[in-house]
């Protein structure tokens, strides 16, 4: 950890070489969260709930779909931005250093304008949590820092796996965007409203919604299983196979020639 730390201080005194890029970026970032939310805001405000949930109980939806992959991508960019490095041949460096290539992986790319876009997300969340009428125990925090940390784990693991597959195709393949943006888009409402092949897709293939819509059930009294309550632990699984697939890909990697 104190390594990684060092690392964290070197790409946090390197961004603030140039503070009026990094915060005009950061802001902009922060601008954009409340643009995606305009959409909710227009069809709430048009029809007052959708699916039986709530204006503020989307906006909890909300908040914890886009600070989780605000989350990652600040911290766990390096996987999504791994094609760069196989291109350029900055992983064969990589290889050749007595440490761990998923740790120098995770270092070489933190993205800290995304503070700004987690930073608006978590004002929509203190906005809900003092309109809405969960009464908030020390449970119900406990269940929603869980969805936040399954959140960040759910989309933490698809960047891995995407990168695993760079191995094999050197380029990364934009048809992963339907799988990480598109499960942050998604994740704007209660999955259930899509449908139960949508909500089944996203439970037992790749399991956001053990990291928002389950959870949040029991969070807003709509059940009372505990199982529901620890569903997003069932993130931290999804991570096995993606690390396994990484590990395959790594055994059957060879350099560009960069």
């Amino acid at each position: 950890m104190r390594l990684y730390f060092k690392y964290l201080s070197v790409r946090l005194r390197s961004v603030m070489e140039y503070k009026s890029s990094f915060f005009l970026t950061a802001f902009t970032q922060f601008l954009l969260t409340f643009t995606a939310f305009l959409s909710i805001d227009f069809l709430m405000s048009r029809f007052g709930a959708v699916g039986g949930f709530t204006y503020e109980e989307v906006m909890i939806c909300y908040a914890v779909s886009y600070f989780s992959f605000a989350f990652a991508e600040c911290f766990f960019r390096g996987f999504d931005t791994f094609h760069q490095m196989l291109g350029n041949g900055e992983f064969d460096r990589i290889l050749v250093r007595p440490r761990n290539t998923v740790f120098q992986v995770i270092a070489t790319r933190i993205e800290f304008t995304k503070l700004g876009r987690m930073a608006g997300a978590l004002l929509v969340l203190i906005y809900a949590i003092g309109k809405g009428e969960i009464v908030w125990t020390l449970g119900a925090i406990g269940v929603l820092g869980l969805m936040f940390v399954g959140g960040v784990v759910f989309f933490t693991g698809l960047f891995v796996a995407g990168a695993a597959l760079c191995f094999f195709t050197v380029e990364r393949l934009e048809f992963l965007n339907i799988f990480t943006d598109g499960g942050k888009e998604l994740g704007r409402y209660p999955l259930s409203i899509y449908g139960k092949e949508i909500l089944a897709i996203f439970t037992f293939v790749l399991p956001f919604a053990c990291a928002q819509y389950y959870p949040f059930l029991y969070l807003s009294g709509r059940s009372d299983s505990l199982l529901y309550a620890l569903a997003p632990l069932a993130c931290f699984l999804f991570l096995i196979p993606c690390y396994v697939f990484w590990r395959i890909g790594l055994r059957h990697y060879r350099s560009t020639g960069s």
